[in-house]
């Protein structure tokens, strides 16, 4: 079937189960940052095979939502299937909600008692579906969740992700499961709570030490989980746990059940019962199946927490990824340098090349998320992702933006370098010496223990700010543990996020990105990233105060860079950082590329 020939029948079956508008995310049953395969339901409905993007379907049109980052490739690809693009954040773009509510309102009831809205309830969380659901019943609409027409079309499907797990290693978690899982019924016990329902992967995977490899990129385990004072249920499916891996976790006391049991399960909570769940992530079917004379305590899971501050084997080990990492990245940057505008390259080929390299690493598992490659103009679309049809040669004469990480047994790693090919004008050095500023002095934070990345997010900033410019996303992510390499709750950005766990307080161990930059369409685009770990500093009557240690050690490109531009502070702070790269990667490569080293990181 083309797109045309899907969207009618999926009309066919609107029609059919009486629904008026079809709302189709992209979402798994999780709230997972990214999607496998079988959760591709968007994709398949329009044929846009961005990351990020809402279809919403009535029965005589249909639109496509999605961000700046896809409107060049959302154009391409939904040309001649009838679904009109919806460009998110631009002006008289109206928002996927005042778009639904507005087209329920306007359409006539047709002797129905209501208008529907329809939506799987497994692909949306509780919070957006109850808002939802008291937007439109003002306009006499209602909700239909318990729908999945998208599958009922879709012959082909791909089959659920199920693919081997591994328990993490106690010398790499650096906390045992049955710990973990006592810090949690503790928690419970605080909040007089008869049962835990965790539904996010990354949180499960912490929590019990495993490992898989069911999301791209994200090394979790599909599945969910159930906690109470004397039983452990993990929902998944029970053939990717090898023999070792299923006993290990039964002698820590954790039954097995089958994936889709959970509904079941959750239904047959006693009266009475008090279910802790967070409502911003648990899907809409699984609390719907919670008995009306049960209570639902809704509050962030207390795993987003503790998973987010680092124990002391954890950092201990995600200091060595950091040096493997620092290695290959440093290897690349001395390559390309070397063979730029004598070798062939495109904007794929160099990811290949640095994958390439990467994988050498001992205990290397895989890519973080998808390497970002941005060569000149490409390098001001914040998260360019470069496909066949946009890949492009890169010659010696702009930036090339590298925005990549990987995973290793050890931990997971997220830096961006951009790199001067040929010579740097003073317009580009303006710019490049401002971002490297901001990163500079982040890192060189010294703060009362309380701050949340708010308070900070200016130091990054303030240069850019100066120079009447700016860039539309955060200056930092937390970043998990051989887990997602974006994790909450720890960031840095300049509003509050009115979140449930949002906006933490910065904590000893919490591992979070440092990346400023600055984009300027159609020319090029810079960003500089470290990750930072946050440490403890000194104690006075005044109070606990804290600081930042970089992790990463690549070196910055001094081509691009004006000291003129600096105070005399940030050239130490650099110059400081050029002497830990060194010190901590030089040994590591061979007399050429040592030598190069060496050049980059003399002191300015």
């Amino acid at each position: 079937m083309d797109i045309k020939e899907r969207i009618d029948k999926l009309r066919t079956r609107m029609k059919e189960t009486g629904i008026d508008l079809y709302y189709i995310p992209t979402n798994d049953y999780h709230n997972s940052e990214y999607v496998g395969d079988f959760f591709k339901c968007r994709e398949y409905i329009s044929g846009f095979t961005g990351s990020a993007g809402t279809v919403v379907v009535t029965l005589d049109e249909a639109g496509l939502w999605t961000d700046g980052r896809y409107f060049i490739q959302a154009e391409a690809q939904l040309k001649d299937t009838g679904i009109k693009l919806y460009k998110s954040g631009m002006e008289g773009v109206p928002t996927i909600k005042q778009f639904i509510v507005d087209k329920l309102c306007s359409m006539e009831n047709d002797d129905k008692t209501h208008r529907i809205l329809g939506f799987d309830g497994r692909c949306v969380s509780d919070v957006w579906a109850e808002d939802m659901r008291e937007s439109i019943m003002c306009a006499g609409a209602d909700i239909v969740s318990d729908v999945d027409l998208v599958g009922d079309i879709w012959s082909d499907r791909p089959i659920l992700s199920s693919k081997p797990v591994m328990c993490l290693d106690i010398r790499y978690a650096g906390e045992s499961r049955e710990s973990k899982i006592k810090r949690l019924r503790e928690y419970m016990q605080s909040k007089r709570a008869d049962y835990h329902v965790l539904t996010s992967l990354d949180d499960i995977a912490w929590l019990l030490n495993i490992r898989g490899d069911d999301v791209h990129c994200n090394p979790v385990v599909m599945s969910y989980l159930a906690v109470s004072m004397t039983d452990i249920v993990l929902f998944a499916d029970r053939s990717a746990f090898g023999e070792d891996v299923a006993k290990e976790l039964q002698n820590a006391g954790i039954s097995f059940r089958d994936y889709n049991d959970i509904y079941n399960y959750v239904k047959g909570f006693a009266g009475g019962s008090r279910i802790m769940i967070d409502k911003g992530i648990v899907n809409y079917a699984v609390t719907s199946m919670v008995p009306e004379d049960a209570y639902i305590i809704n509050t962030v899971n207390p795993t987003m927490l503790w998973k987010a501050v680092k124990n002391n084997a954890e950092v201990v080990n995600e200091r060595a990824a950091h040096i493997k990492d620092g290695v290959a990245v440093t290897k690349f940057i001395y390559w390309l340098k070397n063979n730029v505008g004598k070798t062939s390259m495109t904007e794929i080929s160099v990811s290949e090349k640095l994958e390439e390299i990467r994988s050498r690493g001992e205990n290397y598992i895989g890519p973080s998320f998808d390497t970002i490659s941005g060569y000149a103009e490409h390098g001001a679309i914040v998260h360019y992702s470069a496909t066949p049809e946009t890949d492009i040669e890169i010659k010696a004469d702009n930036f090339l933006l590298v925005d990549t990480g990987g995973h290793y047994l050890e931990g997971t790693t997220d830096i961006t370098r951009t790199i001067m090919l040929g010579e740097a004008t003073d317009e580009q050095k303006k710019y490049y010496t401002a971002v490297l500023r901001g990163n500079l002095n982040l890192c060189a934070a010294h703060f009362k223990y309380g701050c949340s990345g708010v308070a900070l997010d200016y130091l990054a900033r303030k240069p850019l700010w100066d120079m009447g410019c700016d860039y539309n996303h955060g200056t930092g992510h937390g970043v998990g543990y051989l887990l997602n390499v974006h994790e909450s709750p720890n960031a840095f950005r300049y509003r509050i996020i009115p979140v449930l766990g949002e906006n933490a307080v910065l904590e000893e161990g919490m591992i979070t990105s440092d990346e400023p930059g600055i984009y300027l369409e159609g020319r090029f685009g810079i960003r500089l990233e470290n990750l930072i770990l946050c440490v403890k500093r000194e104690k006075t009557e005044f109070g606990q105060f804290m600081g930042f240690e970089p992790l990463t050690f690549v070196p910055f490109d001094k081509a691009a860079i004006d000291t003129s531009l600096m105070t005399e502070e940030e050239i130490q702070l650099l110059n400081e950082y050029h002497r830990r790269v060194y010190d901590n990667i030089a040994v590591y490569l061979n007399e050429d590329e040592r030598k190069w080293l060496k050049e980059q990181c003399e002191a300015l």
